[in-house]
């Protein structure tokens, strides 16, 4: 066959010539640099036992599918949102993430340009987090079937020995600590998206945080609840700690660390910042004696400058979230029964 075409056609996913140049010339042209295990193109990666026992004796398991529309965005693209996505739905459980697979389901018509910058980027933020794409799959459908480009990924890693993060453990004056400003990605997706005619430089926060997690777990082994604050926000993950260790969670107003632009931009599309998604943020809830420990820790690392401590695990038959104002009232901080923004991942 000769050159590549410049746009993907249905043959590309037929299983003959063209989807075999597609895979060499673009997907493996990215990812299998050093990496024999995806090199060898057969239908499964192989690993040894012996790669996983080094880190730990109970492996966790993960997959997710990324649908989020534009494909680019500022800060970041679909391609880092799967990886960093998936790496830390692993990190938060305790575990270190070590390989993972993707699945492409690409539309008759995407530009193959688009897809190679895709694909570079995932290959970029694998490899600053250590992590190996190691297998795949990529099909493809007739236009108009899917938007464009969908990418499934999944993940394995190792968690480790003195790990036993649960939503079920949070205690009594446990303390709460996110690690960043909220809201960021749901707001970068938001003005990208090009309709509201809004200026401002919000960035996404899409950014892989193993090694951030690996440093407070040096500090701190029995932190007992953490998740990556994605879809419906911090206010939704708190919700699910509450609901699972049967506790109230009380959360200072003051304490959030929210940027202005993205206050100033919820405030004119009548949005919650607490409700918008996040792609690089995390709520950890700790043993007191260790907040300061941990606060610490994450400060020292880029991930986590920014970290604070925003509240506190308190006694409640309700088991809700209360958000304490500024002006020292009290609300009820429930979840939303839908998204504000739909494909934001």
């Amino acid at each position: 066959m000769g050159a590549l075409e410049e746009t993907i056609t249905m043959s590309h996913g037929a299983g003959g010539k063209a989807m075999h140049k597609l895979i060499e010339e673009v997907i493996l042209a990215a990812f299998s640099s050093e990496n024999t295990r995806l090199a060898s193109m057969e239908d499964q990666a192989r690993m040894d036992l012996a790669d996983f026992h080094h880190y730990g004796d109970r492996l966790a398991f993960t997959t997710d599918s990324y649908v989020v529309d534009p494909l680019f965005f500022p800060g970041g693209d679909i391609g880092k949102l799967a990886v960093t996505g998936t790496i830390n739905d692993l990190a938060v459980g305790g575990a270190t993430p070590l390989y993972m697979s993707c699945s492409f389901i690409l539309e008759e018509g995407l530009p193959i340009e688009t897809l190679k910058r895709v694909v570079q980027s995932m290959q970029q933020t694998a490899e600053r987090a250590d992590v190996q794409i190691v297998t795949g799959d990529t099909k493809v459908v007739p236009r108009g079937a899917c938007d464009k480009l969908f990418i499934t990924t999944t993940g394995i890693g190792v968690i480790r020995q003195d790990s036993n993060i649960q939503a079920n453990r949070a205690e009594l004056g446990d303390v709460v600590i996110v690690n960043g400003y909220l809201g960021d990605h749901g707001a970068a997706i938001a003005d990208a998206r090009g309709e509201l005619a809004l200026e401002n430089t919000i960035e996404t926060d899409c950014c892989a945080l193993n090694e951030l997690i690996s440093s407070m777990l040096d500090v701190c082994p029995d932190i007992h609840c953490m998740r990556d604050v994605t879809r419906g926000g911090l206010i939704t993950v708190l919700n699910e700690f509450a609901q699972a260790s049967e506790c109230g969670i009380v959360v200072e107003e003051t304490s959030l660390p929210i940027r202005k632009q993205v206050r100033g931009m919820c405030e004119i599309l009548g949005l919650d910042p607490l409700y918008l998604a996040n792609e690089g943020k995390l709520v950890a809830i700790v043993p007191a004696a260790n907040a300061q420990d941990v606060l610490n820790v994450m400060q020292e690392n880029d991930a986590g400058k920014h970290a604070a401590i925003i509240g506190k695990v308190v006694a409640s038959e309700r088991r809700q979230v209360l958000l304490t104002t500024s002006f020292g009232t009290q609300r009820i901080a429930d979840v939303l029964v839908g998204d504000q923004l739909p494909r934001i991942c």
